[in-house]
């Protein structure tokens, strides 16, 4: 799964430019326009980089990037600040506010590209890498091949989907919701149930020959993957 960036620009016209931009880089993007709705948004779910603009409605992107550093599960979320205060002090106190990284508008968008990716890949290598391991599971995301202990597996589209998305994450516990959000899209509806189904064929091709069950169900919060 190609990481998720959200962009969270006021500009109608900027925030094309870079939806257009990042799509052809192979990034899944949301553009979201105001801070306070960034807020909300991210207290659901979480991207792999946000690239924030300095003045926004609602909440300014410097004070949403100071609420996200003061909370654990966001503290090390990737962010890129966009602004038009080019002057040095404006910069150390937007790094300082927690931005791993400071782009002045106007801004080269190969260089921003370049940014996204060595961002992407200090902070989270897995996000791009092409061969994933957890445990005894491989997983090639250029020749779409799973492998476990050696032996290929066989998936269909989803399932290969599902498994990719919790190998970027092994161990934690994702709900229905999230893994709806994370593997078919937000903006698809499908009902939870499906989610179950799923899980139950991916569980049943990993499970090769009495092999450990490495999808662990956890009642009432959803399911993760033990490596």
């Amino acid at each position: 799964m190609s990481p998720n960036i959200m962009v969270v620009e006021d500009e109608e016209a900027l925030g094309v430019l870079l939806r257009y931009n990042l799509e052809a880089e192979g990034y899944e993007v949301d553009i979201v326009q105001r801070g306070d709705d960034a807020e909300l948004t991210l207290r659901e779910r979480q991207p792999d980089l946000l690239i924030l603009d300095w003045m926004l409605p609602g909440v300014s992107g410097i004070e949403l990037c100071r609420r996200l550093r003061a909370r654990p599960e966001s503290e090390k979320l990737p962010i890129i600040l966009l602004t038009a205060r080019g002057e040095e002090s404006e910069r150390v106190r937007g790094l300082a506010t927690g931005a791993d990284d400071y782009v002045v508008k106007p801004f080269s968008t190969p260089e921003l590209m370049a940014r996204v990716r060595a961002l992407l890949r200090r902070a989270s290598p897995e996000s791009i890498s092409t061969l994933l391991k957890s445990g005894d599971i491989e997983l090639d995301r250029q020749t779409h091949r799973v492998y476990r202990k050696g032996r290929e597996i066989n998936l269909g589209p989803t399932e290969f989907r599902l498994l990719e998305f919790f190998m970027r994450s092994p161990t934690r516990v994702f709900s229905r919701s999230q893994l709806l959000d994370g593997v078919w899209g937000h903006d698809i509806y499908v009902d939870e149930r499906t989610v179950d189904v799923h899980i139950g064929r991916l569980r049943k091709a990993l499970n090769l020959a009495n092999m450990r069950d490495v999808i662990r169900t956890v009642r009432g919060a959803g399911y993760s993957l033990e490596s």
